[in-house]
């Protein structure tokens, strides 16, 4: 027995697409690009130090606080910095030198972006090589 709608003429084409074929190639399709597709890694590719067994570096004899404060007013050493000209000319000085001293630059948490990359650029272009950021633990919110 079989159930049927609509007029029964005998000469009307079945117009119903079988879709298992259809649902099995997609399946097929998806396993291969499963399969296919790296395996993506979250790890962080660091160089890490080889340990030596040479005593640690002595630590620095002269250490320089650099503040940059909330509306970007540059410290040096606890005093404050006139103008970008002033701080340029004391990097010079630290750049010159053959044993650098440290600098300890510790940006307030609300300067801005650009001020300390301003900073650390102008280090970087008089021959600053021994320049650190020092927190107190208030980054770590």
């Amino acid at each position: 027995m079989s159930f049927s709608v609509g007029d029964d003429g005998g000469d009307g084409a079945m117009v119903n697409m079988n879709l298992v074929p259809l649902i099995d190639v997609m399946l097929v399709l998806l396993i291969l690009f499963i399969v296919t597709i790296p395996i993506q890694t979250h790890a962080v590719k660091l160089d890490m130090p080889t340990p030596t067994d040479a005593p640690p570096p002595d630590a620095p004899s002269i250490v320089i606080d650099l503040v940059v404060d909330f509306d970007g007013t540059v410290f040096w050493n606890g005093s404050a910095v006139a103008n970008r000209a002033s701080l340029r000319s004391y990097l010079a000085d630290i750049g010159a030198v053959t044993e650098q001293p440290e600098i300890h630059l510790r940006p307030n948490r609300l300067a801005r972006y650009e001020a300390v990359a301003r900073v650390l650029a102008d280090a970087q272009s008089l021959g600053v090589t021994k320049i650190g950021f020092v927190g107190t633990g208030e980054f770590a919110d």
